[in-house]
């Protein structure tokens, strides 16, 4: 886990990003329909990818944002009030932290989906942003959790110890 400012900054932008790009892979392939085919999204072709890394270049400076604005704080503030760290399982008191953090951060960037490819982008009207909001969340809340407990998190945390790993010990 991160020790110094540094090393927060750089574990942040590994987990924004990696949310942004899974999260965009799973909407960007829900958009061109490849949920509807015979197979689901198996049948993904490699477009999906590459849409999805555009949008996630900006979409993972908002997550970036949000987190640090307040998505990180009330995640560690829900895994206080459900763990305790000198009592539970360090990797609970994490997966607590996830979760907390995953409550808040999903229906903060499904507003700012709904915001800029609805509204701004689609032209819906807003007066329609609150069914709208409810909608994405209600999409995009199974695959956040899953995407972060079972891909991003444990992505972020290798490539952070990989990049950060004690070399004095050896």
């Amino acid at each position: 886990m991160p020790k110094t400012k540094t090393q927060g900054l750089i574990f942040g932008l590994i987990m924004s990003y990696a949310m942004a790009c899974g999260m965009e892979v799973y909407n960007i392939a829900i958009k061109l329909g490849f949920h509807l085919n015979p197979g689901g999204l198996s049948t993904m072709t490699s477009a999906v990818f590459r849409d999805a890394f555009f949008e996630a270049l900006y979409m993972g400076a908002f997550v970036f944002l949000f987190s640090n604005l307040w998505g990180n704080r009330l995640g560690a503030a829900f895994a206080a009030r459900h763990c305790d760290p000198a009592r539970d399982n360090r990797y609970f008191c994490r997966l607590m932290r996830q979760a907390g953090t995953i409550a808040v951060m999903c229906p903060t960037m499904s507003l700012v989906a709904s915001i800029l490819f609805n509204v701004i982008l689609g032209g819906a009207p807003i007066v329609q942003l609150p069914a709208i909001w409810v909608g994405t969340i209600l999409k995009n809340f199974p695959m956040a959790f899953f995407w972060n407990m079972f891909a991003a998190a444990p992505f972020t945390h290798l490539l952070f110890g990989l990049l950060f790993r004690d070399r004095t010990a050896a």
